[in-house]
């Protein structure tokens, strides 16, 4: 551990389990020291003075529930956010369909209230205002606030909790549905904060949140969605023990592609549902019986990590031998790890491109690789394009074909690195 980080203020170390509480956690990949994913740097003058912080995964051996013990002050990670969702076609698809599901689910109409924790710019939430549904949005960052009121999307400028939770209900009345995407991973209270979103749903209302699936990960070794914002890995298993904790229980549970494959999970009061549907039952049982309960299966993962990136390293070597040359696609959270983890760094990769007009200008934390405009492949036209945002994977590809005809290639990092 860096000396200097180790006293920092914004930073402590977990002991225990925060599903189960106990001091059962057991560590099987160590990432190493690591910036904050999203904390990309205005200028080299601040590469001197940037915080690394260790990244290390633990497996808890009683209730299972994978989760990192780094926990970094929200306040530095969420309250200046440069992530938003309005920047990608995919999920803005993903929003329409998944706003008509619940409203269709829940018989949605104007008397009824639907909010979204996390909601950021309020992407999501429009697709609701569209069906003529109530909405109300949830957001720690100011920016993406401003962003989402400036669109017509009212949002309360706060962190979630139950707290927050009672005095929302207080004011707006129950909601039908309280929706969370990829946010409940980001929590390192998860048994509060789902006390809270049983506390602002009426009797006949549903908790839906949706967040990558630790299957997945396991399966496709997508290490690169560990980092500090993502504090748990859940699995059926682990997310049935922690609505247990605040009194919900699991009445539906979807796999759903994006982000590399999520959960979206719907649940409701305990007093209603009595217990899990027998779907949810019967998918525990099927991970239990692919090992995800055992320590063993993560101590696979921790191999495929490092196979993964020996490939990598002796493919992105091999090309700059031979004198050819590679940009990278995507400023995104994950990519910072990898990047990070792999030891990529400008003379690899002299630059990376991104949509995201937050980003542009800046630099990679970690690594420090320049972020350009996505017209800058045209004018510079690399050999090769390593997609660090490989969850659009299929999306950069079809945009960026006049790149591929002019003989570009892409390398895609996840879940076996492959060149396209």
């Amino acid at each position: 551990m860096n000396p200097r980080m180790s006293k920092s203020p914004v930073y402590h170390r977990r002991e225990t389990c925060r599903a189960c509480g106990e001091r059962s956690l057991r560590l099987f990949l160590p990432l190493g020291n690591q910036p904050l994913a999203n904390s990309f740097l205005k200028s080299p003058e601040e590469f001197v003075d940037e915080q690394f912080f260790p990244l290390d995964t633990v497996f808890c051996e009683i209730c299972s529930l994978v989760q990192i013990p780094d926990v970094v002050d929200p306040e530095v990670l969420f309250r200046h956010y440069l992530y938003v969702t309005g920047t990608s076609e995919t999920i803005a698809q993903h929003n329409r369909a998944y706003a008509q599901t619940v409203t269709d689910m829940l018989w949605l109409t104007q008397n009824d209230l639907v909010i979204e924790v996390a909601s950021n710019d309020g992407s999501l939430l429009r697709c609701f205002q569209e069906l003529g549904v109530r909405t109300l949005g949830v957001d720690p960052a100011t920016n993406v606030a401003a962003m989402a009121r400036a669109n017509g999307v009212e949002t309360i400028n706060e962190f979630f909790n139950h707290e927050a939770a009672k005095r929302i209900r207080a004011e707006r009345g129950p909601a039908k549905a309280v929706i969370g995407n990829n946010v409940l991973a980001h929590v390192d209270d998860t048994q509060d904060f789902l006390r809270g979103c049983k506390e602002i749903i009426g009797q006949d209302g549903l908790v839906i949140i949706e967040m990558p699936y630790l299957g997945d990960l396991l399966n496709r070794t997508e290490y690169d969605t560990i980092y500090h914002e993502h504090l748990c890995y859940f699995s059926v298993n682990s997310l049935m023990r922690l609505c247990e904790s605040a009194g919900l229980r699991i009445v539906r549970m979807d796999h759903v592609p994006i982000h590399g494959g999520s959960l979206r999970m719907h649940a409701g009061h305990v007093e209603v549902h009595g217990n899990h549907s027998a779907q949810v039952l019967d998918w525990a049982e099927e991970e239990k019986s692919k090992g995800f309960t055992r320590f063993e299966r993560y101590e696979q993962l921790a191999k495929s990590v490092e196979r993964s990136r020996e490939t990598l390293m002796e493919l992105l070597t091999r090309l700059k031998a031979e004198g050819k040359t590679v940009a990278g696609y995507g400023a995104a959270a994950k990519g910072n790890t990898l990047l990070n983890y792999c030891r990529i760094t400008t003379d690899l990769l002299p630059y990376v491109v991104d949509k995201n007009p937050l980003k542009l200008g800046m630099y990679t934390p970690g690594m420090h690789i320049p972020v350009l405009p996505v017209s800058t492949l045209l004018e510079r036209q690399p050999d090769y394009l390593l997609i660090l945002a490989w969850n659009f994977g299929e999306e950069i590809m079809r945009q960026q074909s006049e790149y591929k005809a002019r003989g570009g290639k892409f390398i895609l990092p996840i879940p076996e690195v492959t060149v396209v």
